[in-house]
């Protein structure tokens, strides 16, 4: 599936690397990572992004007026603690599947025997008979990264053979200093194409396209070091990532998917049809 356009310097230099079979994870590099503090600014003069000098402790009268601060609101002290940083991404999808559509459904619909060798390299552990405890490895940059993991359910189709994926937790997993929200919709349209052109044999065929798009929010809890940085690199830089990560699962998974469907189903495409992915 491809990634409509969106217009992030952060997307589009992420972006550039390949998929590799055995790498699953989503660090940035030190190129990368300066070419976002070039692109955005490197600014951490602003105070609340300031980390204590252990060398050169406050001055009482701060600590005291702090400490007042503290005793007025004390639900500021754990608010500070407890906030988080949402970055977002939204992602648009295409696949074309030679078949019609009856026979799609029912290869979508039995995801146990392919969802989890389509995945790899990245893991998908079952959670039920619908759900899935999909990992993608190791995610960050500037020093800070986690083992991000997010569980998906995967939603039968509704009357009008739209299908869905959410959000679920994933069982006995302790916290882990983040919450996705990822809320997903395919739908399925059944189309005739023409094979006259380029070929001797002529005649139409019937072919499934699917169209999908997926919403997601990752919330973060950031240690101080990271709170450094200026709230508008921490935010474009957190939004450049999320959208790299996205767009590589997205592209490895339905690559494969598409690939082993006509595989599994021994369908052979004709060259002069070329199939979206």
């Amino acid at each position: 599936m491809q990634q409509e356009p969106i217009p992030s310097t952060a997307n589009q230099d992420l972006s550039q690397e390949s998929m590799e079979e055995n790498d699953s994870d989503f660090l940035l590099t030190p190129e990368q990572e300066a070419a976002m503090m070039t692109t955005y600014g490197a600014d951490t003069e602003d105070p609340r992004f300031e980390l204590p000098d252990p060398d050169n402790p406050p001055d009482s009268d701060a600590t005291a007026k702090s400490s007042l601060d503290s005793d007025r609101h004390p639900q500021m002290g754990d608010k500070a603690k407890s906030d988080k940083t949402a970055f977002h991404n939204n992602y648009v999808g295409y696949m074309d599947l030679f078949a019609d559509k009856q026979t799609v459904m029912k290869y979508l619909d039995a995801h146990q025997g392919w969802f989890r060798r389509c995945a790899h390299p990245f893991k998908a552990d079952p959670i039920g008979t619908t759900g899935y405890a999909m990992g993608v490895g190791q995610v960050g940059a500037m020093g800070f990264q986690v083992d991000a993991r997010v569980g998906l359910d995967l939603l039968p189709p509704d009357e009008n053979s739209t299908y869905r994926i959410v959000t679920i937790p994933i069982p006995n997993q302790p916290p882990q200093g983040y919450e996705v929200d990822f809320q997903a919709e395919m739908r399925l349209e059944e189309k005739t194409v023409d094979l006259q052109a380029g070929s001797a044999s002529g005649g139409t065929a019937i072919m499934t396209s699917i169209e999908w798009d997926l919403d997601i929010v990752v919330s973060l809890q950031f240690p101080p070091f990271i709170l450094r940085l200026s709230q508008d690199i921490l935010q474009k830089t957190g939004d450049g990532v999320l959208g790299f990560v996205v767009k590589r699962v997205s592209k490895s998974l339905t690559a494969k998917v598409q690939d082993d469907f006509h595989r599994t189903h021994a369908i052979k495409v004709p060259k002069q049809i070329k199939l979206r992915r």
